[in-house]
């Protein structure tokens, strides 16, 4: 499996620069996530600078994020039609630059954010809306040979394992695929202390579907009312069963990408050795 990393970098894809890539390069990662503000404004020049620099590190290409926001299921047609555009854009990027695929996220209905939960993010039109919208997208990614990596959660649409499947078999497109991050999907304190059944599930579920990983990890915020942040993966508070988390991909998808996230730059390399002290158990070796 390849590791990588989202992070190091400051702003979006286009402050990528050599720095950066020796220090990601420095921690042994062998890829780093890229992220775009803009699509609209990419030139060859900027394609280009990072087929460059990704070849000179040896860096396998990653995937594309778009910053596009959360109105795949919007109500305003309008709103929803300019992110299925932006995401088609994505796709061209993606395609251009040799990456493997580009990053969906389902959206929400409030406004604060598309991984804010919203009371109407689970309703039979919404997902109607979000499966026609995302039709379009793999429509548009089948003819440019690009990968879809959905995402889920239990503030969006697709809030468990089920409703991941849902989605596949409402799609049907070969290249729609799952960015499995099961940190996204502790929903109560049954899942999180049980969360090695959750793993399991997608794995039971879509073996055949899951094209890759976010690594990191959850806490426990103790309390009247508990709830959950997530935290360093190996710290002692964390709680993800990692191990079943990274056997379970090596088994299914060896040539998966597993990347770190949402971590300050500091806290990046404590994670990467909690992550590495999981694939030692489990006599898992990263990709050269």
């Amino acid at each position: 499996m390849i590791l990588g990393v989202s992070g190091f970098v400051k702003g979006d894809w286009k402050n990528i620069d050599e720095r950066v890539m020796d220090k990601v390069a420095s921690l042994g990662f062998k890829t780093l996530q890229i992220r775009i503000s803009d699509p609209f404004s990419t030139t060859l020049k900027d394609i280009e600078k990072i087929k460059t620099l990704y070849k000179k590190f040896d860096f396998y290409m990653p995937q594309t994020v778009g910053n596009y926001g959360g109105n795949l299921i919007s109500e305003n047609k309008d709103l929803r039609e300019k992110d299925i555009i932006f995401l088609k854009r994505m796709i061209d990027i993606t395609n251009e630059l040799e990456s493997p695929n580009t990053y969906l996220r389902p959206g929400s209905h409030n406004i604060n954010g598309a991984w804010k939960p919203h009371k109407n993010n689970y309703n039979e039109k919404t997902w109607d809306t979000l499966i026609e919208s995302t039709k379009f997208v793999c429509d548009y990614a089948e003819k440019k040979d690009v990968m879809i990596a959905v995402e889920g959660g239990v503030a969006c649409p697709v809030n468990s394992p089920k409703k991941v499947k849902d989605l596949f078999e409402k799609v049907d497109s070969k290249n729609l695929g799952l960015n499995m991050d099961p940190v996204n999907f502790i929903k109560d304190l049954d899942t999180a202390y049980k969360n090695t059944d959750l793993i399991n599930e997608f794995y039971h579920l879509i073996p055949h579907n899951i094209i890759g990983c976010h690594a990191k990890d959850f806490k426990i915020i103790e309390g009247l009312l508990p709830h959950f942040e997530e935290t360093i993966i190996g710290s002692e508070e964390s709680m993800l069963d990692n191990d079943s988390l990274l056997k379970g991909l090596s088994k299914i998808n060896p040539d998966a990408h597993v990347l770190i996230e949402h971590l300050a730059d500091d806290d990046i390399p404590k994670a990467l050795a909690g992550l590495n002290n999981v694939a030692k158990r489990n006599k898992i070796i990263w990709d050269d």
